[in-house]
């Protein structure tokens, strides 16, 4: 089963960070990255851009778009992970090694539940 593990933090911390302190954190995370696709279990990752770059399409008809994702919390939503994981639980050890290198962050797991069953994800 496909998990979405979601990355959330508070974007003003990660944008204080210094160069360096941002490509110590991403090092470590991309040891993660790396052992995950050797395993097999990594699917598409991706590192969102900033929130005052997001726009939000709400409302009937086509919808309106407003700029910002206006959510109601201090964190925001900066990156996610895919991964092909037998068990809710595998999918809850990789988010614990995520947090084991980036401490601060909190990971969201969710099952992907596909429109078109039997179509993998590009790349499995």
């Amino acid at each position: 089963m496909f998990y979405a593990i979601l990355a959330y933090h508070v974007e003003a911390v990660i944008n204080a960070l210094t160069p360096q302190e941002d490509a110590a954190l991403m090092a470590e995370l991309l040891k993660i990255n790396t052992r995950l696709r050797e395993e097999g279990t990594l699917g598409p990752s991706a590192r969102l851009g900033a929130t005052q770059d997001a726009c939000t399409l709400r409302g009937p008809g086509d919808g309106v778009v407003l700029d910002g994702p206006f959510a109601e919390t201090k964190e925001q939503l900066l990156g996610l992970y895919v991964v092909d994981c037998a068990t809710r639980d595998d999918a809850i050890a990789i988010a614990r090694d995520l947090r084991r290198a980036n401490a601060t962050a909190v990971y969201e797991i969710r099952p992907i539940l596909l429109f078109k069953p039997g179509v993998p994800l590009a790349g499995n």
